[in-house]
């Protein structure tokens, strides 16, 4: 009886993907995903909660979660993990590599003299349009995650306190502070929920593994604490001590870089925010940044540019990969699961918080804005039109807008 259990669920879990095919899929996301980290979580669950169903909406926030408590990029951390369920350790690093490519080779161009495309009318037009469709799918993401996250009075009390605290103060430490308190609530009050469904994929990473990971992290943060002539090596040291001292990811790095940059005098500070301009026009993780200040830096070129970007990413996915195993664990236990409900709901609040700012308030600035963002939202949600028409559809509505000089 319980071996036939044990078919039935696997029977319902979905084939492995090749490296290929996943690469192929983040590639395509790397190349449209505008919007910052969370627009591109919302990206990710149309993809592979809603569309390719390779996650369940439990497994998804729980991946989200775990980012969200890690140092490193939220949005690629968890783009790593689903790469990670769906082919193990090579399915993790091509999910990576095709979400990153595309925006390092543009920030490497820019480093090397290559224009932005913000520069002119249309362009600027198309960048506007790009940032209200990511209205409309981190709103898509928030409601259908609310859904399924937030059933009850409990959960969505969390979500709601979640969202308040975040809209006042958006820090870091808040916000692992707010989904910390998120699971004490949960673990407190949502006990008498049902039991949650047995995990859907199988665990691709052993506990002895993590354990691995974890070491070599603070291994790695330990050595590139130490003081080091100018090269190579202190520039990976550079790069790597603001990926692993940095949580929630995005802008919040920008500090730790400059430091790591500017203040030895590697990169001057006029370079330093020209990049970070560019940085705002393209598509995929922010951390990509990395790469321009690697290209410009010492050493610098196409060398320079791979050691920053590798070293910027590398401290998230060695903490992710030790997390995940010992996080997969806890979540089965009774007390865990009413925590994790909890978290969960914490995390609806904080992406709730995050569609209005930075979300909405850089992007809906007139109500052709707001038209157009809510459009996205009707073709998503109710016409159920596929994320990448909805993007082509709304950066071509950025740019009639501007032509039309509804847009400044």
């Amino acid at each position: 009886m319980e071996k036939s259990s044990t078919d039935h669920t696997a029977s319902l879990r979905p084939p492995a993907g090749s490296v290929l095919e996943i690469f192929l899929i983040f590639l395509r996301l790397g190349l449209t995903c505008f919007g910052g980290p969370v627009a591109h979580l919302g990206y990710f669950r149309a993809e592979f909660v809603e569309r390719r169903r390779w996650l369940t909406e439990r497994s998804y926030g729980d991946l989200v979660a775990l980012a969200q408590f890690l140092p490193g990029p939220a949005s690629s951390q968890t783009g790593f993990g689903i790469g990670l369920m769906r082919g193990g350790l090579p399915g993790g690093l091509a999910a990576w590599t095709g979400f990153t490519l595309p925006s390092a080779v543009l920030m490497v161009l820019f480093a090397f003299g290559a224009g932005s495309i913000a520069d002119s009318r249309m362009g600027a037009g198309l960048l506007h349009g790009l940032k209200l469709v990511a209205v409309a799918i981190v709103a898509q993401a928030v409601m259908g995650m609310a859904r399924s996250l937030c059933p009850d009075r409990t959960r969505a009390s969390i979500a709601t306190v979640a969202l308040v605290v975040m809209l006042f103060a958006s820090w870091a430490p808040i916000q692992i502070g707010t989904i910390a308190v998120g699971g004490i609530a949960g673990w407190i009050l949502c006990r008498g929920g049902a039991a949650a469904v047995p995990d859907d994929m199988v665990m691709p990473v052993s506990r002895r593994f993590g354990a691995i990971c974890l070491t070599a992290f603070f291994v790695l943060l330990a050595v590139a604490l130490l003081p080091v002539q100018p090269g190579a090596i202190a520039l990976f040291d550079a790069f790597y001590r603001s990926g692993a001292l940095v949580f929630g990811g995005g802008h919040v790095v920008l500090p730790l870089l400059r430091d790591a940059v500017v203040a030895p005098g590697w990169v001057s500070d006029s370079a330093f925010l020209a990049g970070y301009g560019a940085a705002q026009a393209v598509p995929g993780p922010l951390f990509t940044f990395a790469a321009y200040l690697g290209a410009i830096a010492v050493p610098n070129g196409m060398a320079g540019a791979a050691i920053a970007l590798v070293a910027i990413f590398v401290p998230g996915i060695l903490c992710f990969l030790g997390g995940l195993p010992f996080w997969h664990a806890l979540r089965e236990k009774a007390g865990a699961q009413a925590a994790m409900r909890g978290t969960n709901a914490a995390v609806v609040g904080l992406l709730g918080a995050a569609l209005y700012n930075p979300v909405w308030i850089s992007a809906v600035r007139t109500s052709a804005d707001f038209a157009v963002a809510a459009a996205g939202f009707v073709l998503l949600v109710v016409w159920r039109a596929p994320p990448l028409l909805v993007v082509c559809l709304s950066a071509l509505a950025g740019i009639l807008l501007m032509l039309a000089g509804f847009l400044q």
